[in-house]
């Protein structure tokens, strides 16, 4: 499981994460919504240790992220992140881009390399696109793309920051889909989104941030039917 205790965040003077608490299980879908600049993104880079955090601990199975003595390449292993930018190699195939990671971090052969990749994008729906260039991509085929580089990696979790964000309208829905599909299959995620539609569908449970603060998390039934929180019910009206 994931633990997240007490943790405080800031950047300068701008404490941006302000004691969060949160567990989430194995298996279990987290989703985050609020509006910009309330701490959503910035919890995700702190769970995979790519920001320091104040004070508090953030736990993966066990292990303290921010502990001196973690391998945080190690750990990062586990935890497979996809941003709102894809930052793919733009002199490399599709194939090339997603067997990096497993060559040069895992240690793969070539071949054994080039088989997982394969099976990976085949799962997103780019079985055939393992020679093309991500400039041949669309926008959606390219996010789908670094969802395989992260599965690539054979993650026990998956943290997806706004993956739609950067996306036309109408390329919203394949990726969409796509993090539904992991999320049948059980994968543990946490997902930031503007999405509401994805957040009511496929959430076990919905976290509201505010300010820094996690003003309020329950059932989708609850936080889109019932919010307790006036915050909650402010944004959820204002973007309806």
């Amino acid at each position: 499981m994931i633990e997240i205790e007490n943790v405080r965040k800031s950047f300068g003077q701008l404490e941006v994460l302000k004691g969060i608490d949160l567990t989430v299980q194995k298996g279990e879908v987290v989703t985050i919504i609020g509006g910009s600049g309330s701490g959503k993104s910035t919890l995700l880079t702190c769970i995979n240790g790519l920001e320091p955090i104040a004070s508090g601990r953030i736990l993966v199975d066990g292990t303290e992220v921010h502990a001196p003595n973690t391998d945080l390449n190690k750990l990062r292993r586990k935890i497979g992140i996809v941003f709102q930018q894809w930052n793919a190699f733009p002199h490399l195939t599709v194939l090339e881009n997603v067997t990096l990671a497993p060559r040069k971090v895992l240690g793969l052969s070539k071949s054994a390399a080039e088989e997982i990749a394969a099976r990976n994008l085949k799962h997103v729906g780019l079985g055939d696109k393992l020679s093309a260039y991500p400039s041949r991509l669309s926008g959606g085929q390219q996010q789908r793309m670094a969802i395989a580089r992260a599965l690539a990696m054979s993650p026990e979790y998956m943290l997806f920051d706004e993956v739609t964000s950067a996306l036309d309208p109408q390329l919203v829905g394949e990726v969409l889909d796509t993090l539904k599909m992991l999320a049948e299959e059980g994968m543990t995620m946490i997902c930031v989104t503007h999405e509401m539609a994805f957040a009511r569908d496929v959430s076990d449970r919905v976290a509201f941030f505010d300010k820094g603060v996690m003003a309020e998390i329950g059932t989708p039934e609850q936080i889109f039917s019932a919010p307790q929180h006036p915050e909650t019910r402010k944004f959820l009206a204002s973007v309806r």
